[in-house]
């Protein structure tokens, strides 16, 4: 008897095919109610199963059994033979269209490998046919690295709820199947910093203690983003000495040489945090942004300049040049491409209106703040809300200083 998971996809695709109906492929050999379950994959095949209706379809045995060796595999092989420095999108996005879908595990490694490379990453119903190959699959790993990523995605969208079940669930499973330190720790990274958006600070910082147990075992790369995600939940306790430290230890294992994007997103997270303390440790923000801002505008990804742009121009906010965070604040907003996540969408809006407080337009300004705190607050990005409504009360400050 054949256990095969593309058998009854490809049996009914060769099917539609040659435009028979399943009575007519069933014949007098078998009955439809067993063929539609062979369909569906609710039955497996026997072997005289698999022969009578190759024999129907006027097709080798081989055809139904085995996986079809057709665009999806070969652009997998060309992306492992491609230079990294190559877009191999294109194809694999093309191929995954044109899959038939008779090899899952093939089409989880594309669609994960288009997620891969590219800023925005794959769009939500991939993303969510992501987790459900892994589950179909069934190996352990894929199923918590596929809501790992899906979590993150979500999380950088704003929404919050579906980003927290998901790193749950993949924690869930990294436990139950014992599996390795990195899946453990990926699954943890994503879920702290969820919590620590959507306010739950006490919950995260319980699993901040748990990260840390994992740290001796860590590789550097993750040890740093371990070390970068406990900073953050520091600074939302506001032990912002703690935070600092924690991002100088980050800063400090990954170098340039070793992972090149990691090295730079770190740093911006390291220069959004110093903005962000109180008071703005504006030393260390300009201090990272001198490191940071050759290596982006050299090899930077359009995500990634957009990122550096803003980060200068809440800078110049912070230092007094209104008029250069003005002019690199409108650079963003007027780019029809701009790729910033959710958060880092509202924080450019926040900065817009921020700057409007103070050029005498007030009441637009004071307006669009209440008005993404609140939508802040209701989609439970707490941490956000607080920032926005922050903005507001030191940005009147300011005015009434004046």
């Amino acid at each position: 008897m054949a256990e095969l998971p593309h058998f009854g996809h490809r049996l009914k695709t060769l099917r539609l095919e040659r435009g028979m109906s399943q009575a007519q492929l069933a014949g007098d050999g078998m009955s439809t109610g067993y063929l539609s379950r062979l369909e569906s994959g609710e039955r497996r095949a026997t072997d005289r199963a698999i022969t009578y209706l190759a024999t129907q379809l006027g097709v080798d045995a081989d055809t139904l059994t085995q996986p079809a060796g057709g665009s999806l595999s070969e652009a997998l092989a060309i992306a492992a033979s491609t230079p990294s420095n190559a877009d191999m999108s294109p194809g694999i996005l093309r191929a995954v269209d044109e899959d038939e879908q008779t090899d899952p595990a093939a089409r989880w490694q594309a669609l994960w490998l288009l997620d891969s490379v590219t800023d925005a990453g794959l769009e939500p119903g991939r993303l969510q046919e992501l987790v459900e190959l892994a589950d179909a699959i069934g190996v352990p790993e894929l199923r918590v690295r596929a809501r790992v990523r899906r979590a993150r995605r979500l999380r950088g969208r704003g929404a919050m709820d579906d980003a927290q079940t998901l790193a749950a669930q993949a924690l869930d499973i990294a436990v139950l199947e014992s599996l390795s330190t990195f899946d453990r720790m990926a699954a943890l990274l994503v879920l702290i910093s969820v919590e620590a958006e959507s306010g739950s600070v006490d919950a995260a910082t319980r699993h901040v203690r748990e990260l840390e147990k994992w740290l001796p075992e860590a590789a550097p790369t993750q040890a740093a983003e371990a070390l970068w995600t406990a900073a953050m939940v520091s600074a939302r306790q506001g032990d912002f000495a703690a935070a600092k430290a924690r991002l100088e230890d980050a800063l400090a294992l990954v170098a340039g040489q070793d992972d090149l994007s990691l090295w730079q997103r770190l740093r911006a997270a390291a220069i959004a945090a110093a903005l962000q303390m109180t008071p703005p440790e504006l030393d260390d923000a300009r201090r990272w942004l001198a490191e940071v801002e050759p290596a982006v505008r050299l090899t930077g990804t359009p995500l990634q300049r957009d990122e550096l742009l803003s980060l200068q121009a809440y800078l110049a906010f912070q230092e007094g040049r209104t008029a250069d965070a003005r002019r690199m604040c409108d650079e963003l907003l007027h780019n029809e491409n701009l790729g910033l996540s959710y958060r880092d969408r509202v924080r450019l809006l926040a900065l817009d209106s921020q700057l409007k407080i103070l050029e005498g337009d007030a009441e637009t300004g004071i307006a669009t703040l209440q008005q993404l705190g609140q939508q802040a607050t209701e989609s439970k990005n707490l941490a956000l809300a607080t920032q926005l409504w922050q903005s507001l009360a030191t940005t009147l400050a300011k005015v009434r200083q004046v």
